[in-house]
């Protein structure tokens, strides 16, 4: 295959995947305004603990062996059928397991009534590892017109079971039910389209080169998906689904930022970091462009929704979540921070870090434990999200620094390339106090609040425009 026809695939595939990605994004924020509406906090916390546990599961399920799909050389018709053995295995596995885990791991959790919805939920485990090799196959010979049609369809079937049985009063359950109905839907596209006919089969030394690749790789993402979870095992452990659904919907807001700004940053951070890695002075250079323009996307997003949070709730989602304000206004400024630590991720990932970057995931795990407990206990969901500011401002962010520092990069230029969007983003909180104080009504100081934002964060930030690609002073 010549190198014009990969860039050709490469970049239809990235088109697809931004659109995939950009569609989804909206059908889920238009599918969660109206299941909010619907169900109560109580569900939502329901459905968090299983959500808790499937995604756990999730990140060794298949012991990491769909990434030596994408990364060897060899003919994937090879390994492909040991590959799917080894993932549909191990996932029936980790399902029986939960079955009779589910009470005792519920009711650790504070939420004895999410056995069933647990039980349920967790079947997304097993069609995971049936889906994984004929999904992983797609992406790798870049057919993500094909991955869209299948994601597109899981959705449209999920969304539609789920908000059905949420109005006919199955409240959690209606989660559940709806994401393994999408589940299926997708795995029976991937396998009807996947250009592999992928069966089960067994070579012993595949699997054992398999295992040896993906249990380290594996290892990791259950390591930070251990971070990105605790938050809400402590939450549910210490006190209630009402204030565990209140938590998970202040911290899926405060992901947004994230979700939009630097997921697209980061399909093309890595691939770029990594070209730079012989000129340290344009790294830094480009490092400094980039992150500068991501604050400038990022900071006014999360200004906005730690400021507006009541309102915000109050107006799109309803009255009953407005308890959610309280924590949603500190885990909006943890939502930047986890933006910046993203792309510092990525840069240690071309730095070849990988064993530091273990460490890192450890201490921030470490450093989140004892702070959790104390915080959720001392304060409940406000305590919580203290906690996890305090531990990614105070430990993790200097951390990176540190080691980013004594892998040669100095990180001065970036710092600078931060100001303005910091002072635009003190500009606009400082403007929100004024708006509090003259307009009442949730969307009324929604409405001029965003309007006082652009007025005083665009002129800040403006001048920055130089720093876009084909742009100059």
């Amino acid at each position: 295959m010549t190198a014009g026809s990969i860039g050709s695939k490469v970049g239809r595939g990235a088109l697809w995947s931004l659109l995939n990605n950009v569609v989804l994004r909206l059908g889920v924020l238009v599918s969660g305004i109206v299941l909010a509406r619907i169900l109560s906090p109580a569900d939502y916390g329901v459905f968090a603990v299983a959500l808790v546990a499937m995604t756990l599961l999730q990140a060794f399920n298949e012991l990491g062996v769909s990434l030596a799909l994408v990364r060897w050389e060899r003919d994937v018709r090879e390994f492909a059928p040991t590959a799917m053995t080894i993932a549909l295995g191990t996932s029936t596995a980790m399902y029986t397991v939960v079955w009779f885990a589910a009470p005792a791991f519920c009711e650790a959790m504070g939420s004895p009534s999410a056995v069933g919805v647990l039980r349920v939920l967790c079947l997304a485990v097993v069609l995971d590892g049936l889906a994984v090799v004929p999904a992983t196959i797609l992406n790798r010979e870049f057919l993500q017109l094909r991955r869209f049609f299948t994601d597109l369809s899981s959705f449209a079937v999920s969304t539609t079971i789920t908000i059905t049985l949420a109005t006919q009063g199955w409240g959690a359950m209606s989660f559940a039910v709806g994401q393994i109905a999408g589940n299926v839907v997708s795995v029976t596209i991937y396998l009807l389209l996947c250009p592999v006919r992928v069966r089960p089969g067994w070579d012993p030394v595949i699997a054992r080169d398999l295992v040896k690749f993906g249990l380290p790789l594996a290892g990791s993402s259950l390591l930070v998906l251990s971070v990105t979870n605790l938050d809400k095992i402590a939450v549910g452990a210490l006190t209630d689904e009402v204030t565990l659904g209140l938590y998970l919907m202040a911290f899926n807001q405060s992901s947004l930022p994230l979700q939009v700004f630097s997921e697209a940053a980061r399909r093309v951070s890595l691939a770029g970091f990594s070209r730079l890695l012989h000129d340290r002075r344009q790294l830094e250079e480009s490092l400094a462009r980039g992150v500068g323009l991501l604050m400038a996307a990022t900071i006014p997003v999360c200004a906005l929704l730690a400021c507006y949070a009541e309102p915000m709730l109050s107006f799109v989602y309803g009255e009953k979540w407005t308890p959610a304000a309280q924590a949603l206004q500190i885990l909006a400024l943890l939502g930047l921070l986890r933006v910046v630590l993203f792309i510092g991720y990525d840069l240690l990932v071309a730095l070849d870090g990988n064993r530091v970057l273990l460490g890192l995931q450890a201490l921030w795990l470490g450093a989140m434990l004892p702070t959790l407990y104390i915080g959720t206990k001392v304060d409940g969901i406000r305590g919580a999200s203290i906690a996890l500011l305090a531990v990614a401002a105070l430990v993790v962010l200097p951390a990176f620094v540190i080691v980013l520092s004594r892998k040669g990069i100095r990180l001065w230029s970036t710092m600078l390339a931060c100001r303005r969007p910091a002072i635009g983003g003190v500009l606009v909180a400082l403007s929100s106090i004024l708006v509090f104080q003259l307009v009442e009504g949730s969307f009324a100081r929604l409405a001029v609040g965003g309007l006082v934002a652009v007025a005083v964060y665009l002129p800040v930030v403006y001048p920055m425009r130089t720093l876009l690609p084909g742009r100059s002073s």
